[in-house]
C-alpha cells in the first residue's frame, strides 16, 4: 500500500498564535516538534496498517519545518515547494492508494480556529460551489482528481465537522477547539495517540467509501480582504470581477482551479 501523508502546523495539539508557527520566532520550537510528533504518529499508523511506501508533504509555510531524522526510515519528505499547482499535495497520483492530511485547520472565515485561513491570509474566502473552502476540500479535490481517496484527517474541531458532513467515512481526530482569539487543545501526547491510532484504523477500513467523485462544474468566487488584490486578480484568464473585492471563475476542471490559485494573490 503507498500512501502520501501531507502536514501542516495550525491544526496541531495546543498551538493558538501565528507566532508558534513562524520558524523565526522563539515560540516556533516547540509546535516544530509537535507538528513532527504528530506526522510521525501518522507514519506509524500507516506502517501498522500494512503500507510499504509513504511520501510525506511538508506542507507549512517554508516548506522546512518537520524535523527529518525523527520520521522513519521508509518515509520520503518532500520539503519547500516546487510550483506544482496541487501545492500542499505535489507528486501525488494515481498510484498512490490514500492520502492523509494532518495539523490541517479550519478555513479562511471560520471561528473555529485562531488561525483559520484558506491558504493565504489575503483572502476573506473562498467557496466553491456554494461551499467555503478548506486547504482540506482544496486539496480533496486535488487528490479526487488522480482518483486517489482522502481517509483521514486530523486538525481543529471546526474543520473535523467539516469533514463529517462531506463525508462521514473519512476518520477525523479533534485536537483542539478555537473560542475566540483562543483555543482549548487535548493534550499533544494523547494527540499523537489519537492520530496513529486513527490513521491505523482508516487505512484498515474500505477506503473506497472515502473516494470522491468531483463535479462536473466548478463555480469559485475569492473575496479578499483588500480591494486591490481583488482588482489585480480580475485579470486572470477566464476570472470576472463580481464587486470591488471578489472575483468569480467558472470551469469544469478542477486543476484549472488550483492553476489560478497558484497564481493570484
Amino acid at each position: 500500500m503507498k500512501v502520501y501523508i501531507s502536514v501542516d502546523i495550525e491544526g496541531t495539539a495546543g498551538i493558538t498564535h501565528w507566532n508558534e508557527t513562524d520558524r523565526n520566532s522563539p515560540d516556533y520550537k516547540a509546535f516544530q516538534e509537535q507538528m513532527t510528533n504528530e506526522a510521525v504518529a501518522a507514519c506509524e499508523g500507516a506502517l501498522k496498517a500494512g503500507a510499504t511506501e509513504i511520501y510525506m508533504k511538508d506542507a507549512h509555510g517554508s516548506g522546512r519545518n518537520l524535523i527529518t531524522s525523527k520520521l522513519p526510515e521508509e518515509v520520503r519528505i518532500i520539503r519547500g515547494w516546487s510550483g506544482h499547482p496541487f501545492c500542499m499535495v505535489q507528486e501525488l497520483d494515481d498510484t498512490f492508494d490514500a492520502v492523509l492530511l494532518v495539523g490541517y485547520h479550519s478555513r479562511a472565515g471560520s471561528d473555529a480556529n485562531p488561525l483559520a485561513h484558506t491558504l493565504r491570509t489575503a483572502y476573506e474566502y473562498i467557496n466553491i460551489n456554494g461551499v467555503y473552502a478548506s486547504e482540506f476540500l482544496l486539496h480533496l479535490y486535488a487528490a479526487a482528481h488522480v482518483d486517489v481517496p482522502v481517509v483521514f484527517v486530523s486538525g481543529d474541531e471546526g474543520l473535523c465537522w467539516d469533514v463529517s458532513a462531506l463525508n462521514e467515512r473519512i476518520t477525523t481526530v479533534a485536537v483542539s477547539s478555537g473560542i475566540g482569539n483562543s483555543s482549548i487543545s487535548i493534550h499533544p501526547n494523547l494527540a499523537v495517540k489519537r492520530i496513529r491510532d486513527g490513521v491505523e484504523l482508516a487505512l484498515k477500513g474500505n477506503i473506497e467509501l472515502c473516494r470522491l467523485i468531483p463535479p462536473e462544474h466548478f463555480h469559485v468566487e475569492i473575496r479578499y480582504k483588500e480591494h486591490y488584490n481583488a482588482y489585480k486578480a480580475a485579470y486572470y484568464p477566464g476570472a470576472t470581477r463580481i464587486d470591488t473585492h471578489t472575483i468569480g471563475f467558472d470551469t469544469r476542471d478542477v486543476f484549472e482551479i488550483l492553476r489560478m490559485l497558484l497564481f493570484i494573490v
